[in-house]
């Protein structure tokens, strides 16, 4: 089954918010997905119910302890299972350097305990690009990039293909990837502008799926809830619903 990093070197483009959203979509259609909050900030593991308050408990104890991945799995209260992430993360970079073994660390993991066999894992990246993030993509076999539909982000999403490309000679391999527009505006035209762009800069890797603005998606985080949790009938759980489809419909998501 599929390993999908969701990344971004931009932070606000909606990665905690897609990885949490298509999370929940997989579930209701009883795939049973497994997400890997890797961003200190710990937010996926807030939402889904799985903050832990000792970093023993988290992720971390897999780097600093090498405590298998299966003991760390949680249940979330979206109906999937969540390893989730602590603040102590922040230190993995410094504490463990950035060699090969250390980067490959994750894939190493989630292999030997087969963690993926039967069923897709979608890892929530930070926004700064090292060794956690760098776990992220060595483990992944596939990458989605949200971008939200402002100029920066069309900018910082230039800098993930340039970041990309330069660790094709270390992976030996170009990583399969889909963009992904988030917080889209169809009413503004500098949101069609950005789609376009982008659209003509890769062609098919770019999503026909947009993730509208939406309140329904805004507003599901702060009860600790996914959209569809939250918001079964709104625009946004429609967007990610459909967002799956396209991404099962290609082969990127199996």
């Amino acid at each position: 089954m599929a390993k999908i990093a969701v990344f971004n070197q931009k932070g606000g483009v909606g990665k905690t918010t897609t990885s949490l959203n298509l999370s929940a979509a997989l579930a209701r259609r009883g795939r049973r997905p497994l997400s890997i909050d890797l961003d200190p900030q710990a937010h996926l593991s807030y939402i889904s119910g799985t903050t832990v308050e000792a970093a023993a408990e988290s992720i971390y104890a897999f780097y600093e302890k090498s405590t298998p991945l299966t003991e760390l799995i949680r249940e979330g209260n979206g109906g999937w299972e969540v390893i989730p992430a602590h603040v102590e993360l922040s230190k993995v970079d410094s504490q463990f350097g950035k060699g090969p073994s250390a980067l490959n660390r994750l894939n190493a993991g989630i292999v030997k305990e087969s963690l993926n066999t039967g069923r897709p894992v979608l890892i929530d990246c930070c926004p700064l690009l090292g060794v956690l993030s760098l776990n992220a993509i060595f483990a992944s076999d596939r990458l989605l990039v949200p971008v939200s539909a402002d100029f920066l982000a069309v900018k910082g999403v230039m800098q993930v293909e340039k970041t990309l490309k330069a660790l094709e000679h270390v992976l030996k391999k170009r990583i399969q990837r889909r963009y992904v527009m988030t917080r889209f505006d169809s009413r503004r035209k500098m949101s069609w502008q950005i789609y376009r762009t982008i659209g003509e800069r890769f062609g098919d890797e770019l999503c026909e799926t947009r993730i509208s603005e939406s309140v329904s998606v805004a507003e599901s985080p702060a009860q600790n809830e996914d959209v569809f949790t939250h918001a079964p009938g709104s625009r946004g759980a429609r967007d990610y619903d459909a967002l799956l489809d396209e991404l099962v419909t290609t082969g990127f998501l199996d």
